[in-house]
């Protein structure tokens, strides 16, 4: 009979039977998504679980203890990793970058409890900010080290299959505080957004998300295959834009500049496409490209 935990255990199956990882490890915070995919995981292979307290809410040691505890009772070894939550971007960019660091496997892949209406979620994010086709592209199911098998498991088919395995996930009090933008876009926009265009917002937002991945690794392939002079203008102004921009990002990052916003990344292309004498373009991580005599520079901003 097909049900919740079915189709969980068919998601992860398929994962698994399609990258077959060295070695699996399962992030458990004890919600209903990863308390599900560790109990499945725990039937179909070797694995381990790993729990991040990140210390942010009273009795949060308690939580991960009890997250650990639930996980050896369906056969995982389990550890409780506590880490400090400190940095710029605000509590939740904080708390992720802690996290993922804490998480960082020496091999194999770290399966992750995101669902369905995380990756809607995503898209909303990155769709709102105007960050780009890269961030309305959504999480990738194998991003290694990270492994997402449930993206096209909504989150109410994990809450069941806890249901059915007679696991009581924890409640996160952070889910339900609007004060978080991800917290009001569950609460309030998706559901809205439901209603008015008659439900199915959440699997065509995923949907969307899968198909702009392979229009970017599509182009992505074509800027590395690119064997021209990157920093030559006259090579690389025929390129056509969305091109000339990923061949551009690649240059920048093996230029050791960090990782690029969309906004950044047309600034510099705008030294190609739209010259007008502009001044260089500061860039993340005190970088600066130039465009003089035809060719392109970065070089890091003097002290």
């Amino acid at each position: 009979m097909n049900g919740p935990l079915a189709e969980v255990r068919v998601a992860v199956r398929r994962f698994l039977d399609e990258h077959r990882p060295e070695a699996v490890t399962v992030a458990v915070s004890g919600g209903a998504d990863s308390l599900a995919l560790a109990a499945v995981t725990a039937r179909l292979t070797a694995a381990r679980a790993v729990v991040v307290d990140h210390g942010l809410q009273d009795g949060s040691a308690r939580v991960a203890d009890d997250a650990a505890r639930t996980c050896r009772d369906l056969g995982l070894d389990a550890e409780v990793r506590r880490v400090e939550v400190t940095g710029p971007g605000g509590p939740e960019a904080a708390a992720r970058r802690a996290r993922y660091a804490a998480l960082r496997p020496g091999r194999g892949l770290v399966l992750l409890g995101h669902t369905r209406d995380d990756q809607a979620e995503t898209v909303l994010l990155g769709l709102g900010r105007g960050s780009g086709p890269r961030s309305i592209a959504g999480m990738r199911p194998h991003d290694p080290p990270w492994g997402r098998p449930l993206l096209g498991v909504p989150r109410a088919t994990t809450a069941a299959a806890c249901a059915e395995l007679g696991l009581v996930p924890w409640q996160d009090p952070h889910n339900e505080d609007p004060r978080y933008t991800r917290v009001r876009l569950r609460r309030e926009v998706l559901p809205l957004l439901e209603d008015v265009l008659q439900g199915g917002v959440a699997d065509a937002l995923a949907r969307t998300a899968a198909q702009l991945r392979e229009d970017n690794d599509a182009l992505d392939e074509l800027a590395e295959a690119f064997d021209g002079d990157c920093c030559a203008v006259a090579e690389i102004e025929p390129l056509p834009a969305a091109l000339r921009r990923r061949v551009l990002r690649r240059w920048l990052l093996q230029q050791d500049v960090p990782e690029l916003s969309d906004s950044h990344l047309r600034r510099v292309d705008a030294l190609v496409g739209d010259w007008r004498g502009q001044g260089g373009v500061w860039l993340p991580g005190g970088f600066v490209a130039r465009r003089a005599h035809g060719r392109l520079d970065v070089e890091p901003v003097q002290a």
